[in-house]
């Protein structure tokens, strides 16, 4: 097998909690995945990326890990995982693990170590305690947000601060400390000797922070920003560290020591220009491109990005790598069918109702962008429920929230809940075939119609279309560029070549289009007739 598979391969996204439930407790867990590996088969994806399945008393979906090398019971056991990257590889499917290193779980025995040690001790030096400002050191050491709302400070009981830039149950490490870089070498090489084929690297611009005295403060930003914070505050003492990159410069040297390297994909909320320094030969070979999700079916957003992210990826040696969807984010089929500029945040706090979704019309463009998606030169990840065409449930009541932005907001935020709830895999039964019993999350019971049971054979189905797409995209050359059509492409009508047989035309207007006479449809997101390109669709042409 090439050692550079990920250049081309379409990964799938696997959250455990809500993929397949096999001991009945409502939540999912490892043996349901391997249960479920022929779906992926199936559908013709490369590898899968699992969510963290750690160890976590679960403050944050998982991410707040306790053990970086063991499974959570609830989940499963380390035999469980080797027997699914066993059963992932002999389907020639492989396997890609969530690495979480710029903190930890407060249950990790690490933090117990700190908190019971005292101010200055070498346990507290694994992550950040600082002496708080003002009389009495009562204020936060300085004015830095969490993530997830208010301070990302949180006072211990001898008067110190620690430092999370998320929940305070996910205290972060210090990364200028040599015992936390060796710590997660040793993590790396034992997720690797145990089969798994690469990494992706939760909040991979965030590991080392600028903690020299007095702490800087930062220019505060719109809630949600993300992208633009760094330009905000483009010496940014936590995120985006240039001396981040040494970090990586040693992973990568860890990745060479197996035999085939292990890869990464880096999660990294920048824009392109900052993103590719990740990317440069010695470090990281792919990195989420954000831009791309954050585009809002606007031909020439789209346009821009693409050309911006191929342009970039090329002058450090490496591809661009798509994504649509994720477990943070309103799902596409969702944040398509709402006017552009919607707040997402403040529409699922009013359940969904304001403004109202045109669930349609969100569906016809989630599934032209996933043709747009997968006709692009490099890899592309999709989200479970995604090849479902799923909608964001918008109206979870609010009791059975578990997203620590919920609280952490003042109940201003609901959070990432609804693209989470468990995916239907039947028609009918308590869970629709997630588990023998409802799951953690309760699913609108109308998903029976779209599950993998009541999609498969229905040439008309979203998941139909997803499986006609991966076969296809094996036909397309992987190493032709993306040129664009000078006689299509333009006003709200995208148009690109892949090779000489391959033409792709999007079209983001509602007018329908003409189409060049002679081509012939390959795959289309919605029926195309009389030679003409409907609004909201996308299309793959021979010609």
């Amino acid at each position: 097998m090439s050692d550079l598979w990920w250049r081309d391969a379409v990964i799938y996204q696997i959250y455990p909690r809500s993929f397949a439930d096999t001991d009945g407790d409502g939540i999912g867990d490892l043996p349901g995945v391997t249960r479920r590996l022929d779906h992926l088969a199936g559908l013709g994806v490369d590898a899968l990326w699992l969510s963290p399945f750690y160890p976590s008393p679960l403050a944050d979906g998982g991410y707040d890990v306790a053990d970086f090398r063991g499974v959570d019971p609830r989940l499963g056991t380390l035999a469980d995982f080797d027997d699914l990257v066993a059963a992932a590889h002999a389907r020639g499917i492989r396997v890609i693990v969530d690495i979480v290193p710029n903190h930890t779980s407060e249950q990790h025995p690490w933090f117990a170590e700190a908190l019971a040690a005292p101010p200055g001790s070498p346990a507290r030096e694994r992550y950040v305690f600082r002496d708080g400002r003002g009389p009495g050191g009562d204020l936060p050491p300085s004015n830095w947000e969490s993530r997830f709302g208010g301070p990302a400070w949180t006072r211990v009981p001898d008067g110190q601060w620690y430092l999370h830039l998320f929940a305070p149950e996910q205290p972060d490490l210090n990364w200028d400390n040599p015992e936390v870089r060796a710590e997660f070498l040793d993590i790396l090489r034992f997720w690797s000797r145990r089969g798994v084929d690469g990494f992706r690297i939760d909040v991979a611009y965030g590991l080392v922070k600028d903690l020299r005295e007095p702490l800087r403060e930062v220019v505060p930003v719109p809630e949600g920003s993300g992208l633009d914070d760094v330009a905000t505050n483009p010496d940014h003492p936590y995120w985006d560290r240039p001396e981040v990159h040494e970090i990586y410069r040693e992973w990568r040297r860890v990745f060479q020591e197996f035999d085939p390297p292990r890869m990464a994909v880096a999660e990294a909320w920048l824009p392109s220009d900052r993103l590719v320094r990740y990317l440069r030969p010695d470090e990281l070979q792919t990195a989420f491109n954000f831009e791309f999700l954050r585009c809002r079916w606007d031909a020439e957003g789209y346009r821009r990005v693409i050309d911006t992210s191929l342009a970039d990826a090329a002058e450090v040696g490496t591809v661009a790598t798509w994504v649509m969807s994720n477990h943070d984010v309103v799902r596409p089929a969702s944040a398509l069918g709402l006017p552009n500029g919607t707040d997402l945040s403040a529409w699922l706090l009013s359940d969904g109702t304001r403004p109202p979704l045109d669930t349609e019309l969100g569906l016809r463009r989630a599934r032209a962008a996933a043709l747009l998606e997968l006709a692009l030169p490099g890899s592309a990840y999709l989200y479970q429920g995604e090849e479902l065409g799923l909608h964001e449930v918008a109206d979870l009541p609010r009791e059975v929230l578990q997203d620590p932005k919920w609280e952490r907001s003042g109940r201003t935020s609901k959070g990432r809940d609804g693209c989470r709830v468990p995916i239907p895999w039947e028609r009918t039964g308590p869970s629709l075939g997630f588990g023998a019993a409802e799951g953690w999350l309760p699913q609108p019971r109308h998903w029976g119609e779209l599950s993998v049971e009541a999609q498969t054979g229905d040439p008309a189905s979203t998941l139909e279309l997803y499986r006609a797409a991966l076969r296809l995209r094996r036909s397309l050359p992987a190493d032709a560029p993306l040129e664009w059509d000078s006689d299509l492409d333009k006003g709200d009508v995208l148009a690109f070549r892949r090779g000489p047989q391959w033409l792709v035309v999007v079209n983001t207007g509602a007018a329908p289009v003409p189409l060049p006479p002679g081509a012939s449809v390959a795959l289309a997101s919605a029926p195309v007739e009389g030679g003409e390109l409907p609004g909201d669709t996308a299309v793959w042409l021979r010609v």
